[in-house]
């Protein structure tokens, strides 16, 4: 089954650790946005000689950003209606919208029921006030609350929660209780980012002011997330991902399987047949029409290891010896011995899979084994 990833790159302020692609104070480019966007989604235009999409069966739809959420109900029924209009979308088809707390989602859930919204990727962050304002996320705790429990009231219940390790001020007391409120919510899903100090973002460029754990503070912070989550019920199934059995992200999962996906929105990427495309970060570029740029080809041995040990099932070795041969593997099973004794593998029934330790040095570890 395939995906369907739509970018919408606006959002309302700009957060100061994010380096996607979006526009703030872009309300007038809104309306031509969705235009254009459901305009190639009826045509396919951009993908003429690439990629038929209604030849094709989709099982999850993602509307990711910026923040969605800064749409109007309207514009994302218009959106999601349009996808089911034209193109064979499954009737238990993941739906997922990512929200930021701050918007007016009360008033965007009627849409999202009609439309058949049913999975919500909240970016909370942290519980923390302190924290959240540093990060540039002025909603307080108890309007994320609220937001869950009318969520689930309108029985959307299918809830993600984001949130950052190592961001500015966070202690192991802070963190303890951001996670002691993620208990309290009962959600489905936990997405826990390391924060990353990305290039052209004011982080960045401030970062010797932000007051930031230490490395191996936020290794610890890691370990007791997951520790912590795993005991009140959630499965560390990838790297930063934790959810209760069943409700692991469809959709992210293809792209650690390496499923064809279709992306559309300046900034998205597909996968197609073996090929990476994407558009360029330029939303006047998109609504000009300019069709996406060939990337790369993808899906070679060496992503595929790297994308199958993110996943906690692991990398199964006669899968690998089908796609690639035996060379591979002699030189893998070299290498595992050693890194078993260091604690940061799990070997058996011929699968590799990463420990918590292989987790947290996941580079490392994947770097020894391709």
């Amino acid at each position: 089954m395939n995906g369907i990833y739509i970018h919408i790159p606006f959002c309302k302020s700009k957060c100061p650790y994010c380096d996607f692609y979006s526009l703030t104070n872009s309300v007038d480019l809104q309306v031509d946005y969705v235009n254009s966007l459901t305009d190639e989604i009826k045509t396919g235009r951009r993908f003429k000689g690439i990629y038929n999409a209604k030849s094709e069966i989709f099982d999850t739809v993602y509307l990711g950003g910026g923040t969605p959420s800064v749409l109007s109900g309207e514009a994302i029924y218009d959106i999601i209606t349009t996808i089911k209009e034209n193109y064979k979308i499954t009737d238990d088809a993941e739906i997922t919208i990512e929200c930021n707390p701050n918007s007016d989602i009360k008033s965007l859930i009627p849409y999202f029921k009609k439309c058949g919204v049913n999975r919500v990727s909240l970016g909370m962050q942290s519980a923390i006030d302190i924290e959240r304002k540093k990060l540039g996320r002025s909603s307080g705790k108890q309007r994320i609350f609220d937001i869950i429990n009318e969520l689930k009231i309108n029985e959307i219940d299918n809830i993600s929660l984001d949130i950052m390790l190592g961001v500015p001020h966070q202690t192991i007391e802070t963190l303890k209780e951001t996670l002691d409120f993620i208990k309290e919510c009962d959600v489905k899903h936990i997405s826990a980012y390391i924060l990353n100090l990305e290039e052209n973002t004011p982080f960045y460029k401030m970062q010797n002011k932000l007051n930031l754990p230490d490395e191996n503070t936020v290794c610890d912070f890691y370990e007791f997330t997951s520790d912590y989550l795993k005991n009140i019920g959630f499965n560390h199934y990838e790297i930063s991902n934790f959810a209760k059995d069943g409700y692991e992200s469809r959709h992210n999962t293809k792209y650690w399987l390496l499923n064809d996906y279709l992306g559309l929105g300046p900034s998205a990427h597909s996968f197609i047949n073996g090929k990476r495309y994407y558009f360029e970060n330029d939303i006047n570029s998109f609504l000009n029409g300019k069709p996406p740029v060939f990337d790369c080809d993808g899906g070679d041995e060496e992503e595929f290891i790297m994308l199958r040990l993110r996943l906690k099932q692991g990398l199964n070795l006669d899968e690998l010896n089908m796609k690639f041969g035996e060379t591979a593997i002699k030189r893998i099973i070299e290498k595992v011995s050693f890194l078993k004794e260091q604690g940061l593998i799990d070997y058996k029934n011929n699968i590799i899979s990463l420990t918590e330790k292989g987790f947290l040095l996941s580079n490392t570890v994947i770097s020894e084994l391709i």
